[in-house]
């Protein structure tokens, strides 16, 4: 397994030990954001097939769900024994933990329920009337998939509340055994920033609870987690924000706003978290709106930022890149940061580029960057590889095996390029299209292997919300045309319910969780074969 996924993929023994599995206690698997579960044994190009995989079961929850499930082993609930577990966050600002491998018996129903809305005190979720959108529907309350730290057992989120006409966000720390608020639980979300954008007053910049939307999935780095925020459907005045919580204290230590003396610049990434790497840096793609890097200014949108924590109370923005035409980006809402960033592996010593990150945003050009050296603003790209429009607009982020790259742009067909090590460049042109045409939004894959064999990408087909079920898709990950199993084939047994925007598949250990409206739905191999 990767070094940078350890902080994350750590084996727990709470309760039982037992056999080694895969936690997934993030968004997109690691801090890198690859989606690759690299030691996933029960899932094989040879079981996974309308005949042999398909639903196992689905669990009710209140509320639609936009964060993606996470899953650790061997978890003990206090008088109900040790389960593996499988965590949903909904809209409907409530966190369910479900036994993931059965829902009969005891399991029928959730091992523990946690909710943060008391309608009899006046505490509710937020609609989408409160903030004038209609992207997140019917309410708004937990968007960002949560993060967790199996060496204490707590899980990070961020549930946004309507408290008797006031609007509140709050970090919650809440034990994963019982969903118990850890002490220090719960911090009111608060900021302000020097600057003289947009809703200044007196040259100063304050967080506001109501617009801004907390979408990308936490990050849990060095004891240390990492927020970030954009809007509701563009609504200004807003900026994006980043801020940083002590994981132990959940005292505020870093903060951030993209756009300081003008607006907007939100942290999008379709859901996606913030990616971080091994020193520690973070690595955040931001949308439209003001932009004044290339003169010395502070307001980054359309960007792709490198920021460092420290010890003041603000981030150091240490290095960035901005597209060429950012200000055409800007002018036509075509976002850069609408898709996640995502980290390649470290390559070796003596390759020109050591470290590099992969981003494509709506124009879907992709962008190779050197993390070392991201080169700012220039009249032309001046990065490690710049394929311009390659793929379909992306609100989605890369899923990464055995040095493929998947791309899953709307209004297109999935597309695999390849890595070359020895180059340091992606193939110019896509080796392998999946025969499925995807709409918007497009899928973020997500990825099975048993190391280098054995691969599957998974993928969902949400382009139906609103109005229908989704479609979850698995394809031979060494050639993407081929296609192993979809849930189309077999509807009557395999739906996985009602489509939301922007979910992500999260496989684990012989099963795959898909998130739904009002459900959690698993797939796995039929028959009782396997658990």
């Amino acid at each position: 397994m990767k070094s940078r996924s350890l902080a994350v993929f750590t084996l727990l023994l709470i309760g039982v030990a037992g056999l080694a599995q895969v936690n997934v206690t993030t968004s997109r698997n690691d801090n890198s954001r690859d989606g690759l579960n690299s030691n996933e044994t029960i899932l094989t190009p040879a079981s996974v097939n309308p005949s042999s995989f398909g639903k196992l079961f689905s669990q009710a929850v209140e509320g639609y769900v936009y964060a993606q499930p996470l899953y650790v082993q061997n978890v003990t609930i206090p008088g109900l024994g040790t389960h593996n577990v499988v965590y949903v966050a909904t809209e409907h600002d409530s966190v369910y933990a479900f036994d993931a491998d059965s829902n009969t018996g005891m399991n029928s129903s959730a091992l523990w329920k946690k909710s943060f809305i008391h309608p009899t005190r006046g505490v509710t979720t937020v609609s989408s009337g409160d903030v004038g959108c209609g992207d997140l529907i019917p309410e708004i309350g937990i968007t960002g998939t949560p993060v967790i730290d199996t060496n204490t057992g707590t899980m990070y989120l961020i549930a946004k509340t309507k408290e008797n006409g006031a609007f509140v966000q709050r970090l919650h720390a809440i034990d994963i055994t019982t969903g118990a608020e850890r002490p220090g639980s719960p911090k009111k979300i608060s900021a302000t920033v020097s600057g003289n954008g947009d809703e200044s007053q007196n040259g100063k910049i304050s967080f506001d609870p109501l617009r801004e939307g907390q979408r990308s999935g936490l990050l849990l780095q060095n004891g240390v987690v990492f927020i970030g925020w954009a809007s509701h459907c563009d609504n200004t005045p807003y900026h994006g924000w980043v801020m940083s919580y002590d994981a132990t204290t959940l005292k505020r230590i870093n903060v951030w706003n993209s756009t300081p003396n003008g607006g907007l610049g939100g942290v999008w990434q379709a859901g996606t978290g913030l990616a971080a790497d091994d020193a520690g840096n973070l690595f955040i793609a931001t949308g439209n709106g003001s932009y004044d890097g290339k003169s010395g200014g502070n307001d980054f949108s359309d960007s792709i930022v490198k920021l460092t924590p420290n010890s003041g109370a603000h981030f150091a923005l240490t290095d960035w890149f901005t597209p060429y035409n950012q200000q055409d980006f800007s002018n036509r809402d075509v976002d850069v940061g609408s898709g996640g960033v995502f980290l390649l592996p470290d390559q070796g010593q003596g390759a020109h580029h050591q470290h590099l990150l992969l981003q494509v945003g709506k124009s879907g050009s992709i962008y190779l960057v050197d993390r070392d050296k991201m080169s700012h603003y220039h009249s032309t790209n001046k990065i490690v590889q710049d394929l311009e429009g390659a793929v379909g607009g992306m609100w989605a982020t890369p899923g990464w095996w055995n040095n493929n790259v998947y791309l899953g742009g709307s209004w297109d067909y999935m597309r695999q390029y390849r890595f070359n090590t020895a180059t340091g460049r992606l193939s110019l042109s896509a080796v392998a299209t999946a025969p499925t045409y995807y709409n918007f939004p497009g899928p973020t894959p997500s990825l099975s292997a048993n190391g280098t064999s054995d691969a599957i990408v998974w993928a969902l087909q949400n382009e139906n919300y609103g109005s229908g079920s989704s479609i979850l898709h698995a394809y031979d990950a060494t050639d993407i045309s081929n296609e192993f199993y979809n849930t189309g084939q077999n509807f009557a047994r395999d739906d996985p319910g009602s489509a939301v925007k922007f979910t992500v598949p999260t496989v684990a250990n012989g099963k795959v969780y898909v998130p739904a409206v009002q459900r959690l739905t698993v797939y796995g191999l039929l028959g009782g074969k396997r658990k």
